[in-house]
């Protein structure tokens, strides 16, 4: 091999090398977005905002609430929550355990810890669920969910 052809080899090495290690920051960074939305999500429910609920959702994402039939786009989405609030203050604690990067798609798996409070008083309803969301990324670089499911740990 001439040392041409060395030099080419070895610049041809560096690129893709240092592509391998731009995608990792790159996907980190994803990640951390991913979580940020999650966590505006939750304050949302927290705060009662049905409609800061359903902004994180795309236009044919997928509601898939336990014994519900499934809520397609964010108006059914924003309809589903602002059920729940119209009869209960409500306390979330949720989190993603793991998330996954594949390009422009990704999922993440998490926990959820949800009081409801009725309205009308009464004692405070809790349970906690595991639940799996599927999310892409949009034309600005932002995330949003296309498909949400849970099911509640309680027998």
């Amino acid at each position: 091999m001439t040392a041409f052809n060395q030099i080419i080899l070895a610049i041809i090495l560096f690129l893709l090398l240092s592509q391998c290690g731009s995608s990792n920051s790159t996907r980190e960074e994803d990640i951390q977005a991913i979580k940020a939305m999650s966590n505006a999500r939750a304050k949302a429910f927290n705060e009662g905002n049905a409609a800061e609920i359903a902004r994180h959702f795309t236009e044919d994402a997928s509601l898939m609430a336990p014994g519900k039939p499934t809520q397609n786009g964010p108006e059914a989405v924003q309809a589903y929550y602002q059920s729940i609030f119209d009869e209960y203050d409500t306390e979330l604690e949720s989190g993603y355990e793991e998330v996954k990067v594949d390009g422009d798609l990704a999922y993440g798996r998490g926990f959820a810890k949800v009081t409801l409070h009725p309205k009308n008083g009464g004692a405070p309803i809790r349970s906690t669920s595991k639940y799996l969301n599927i999310l892409e990324r949009q034309q600005d670089g932002s995330w949003k969910t296309t498909h949400d499911i849970w099911n509640g740990n309680e027998e």
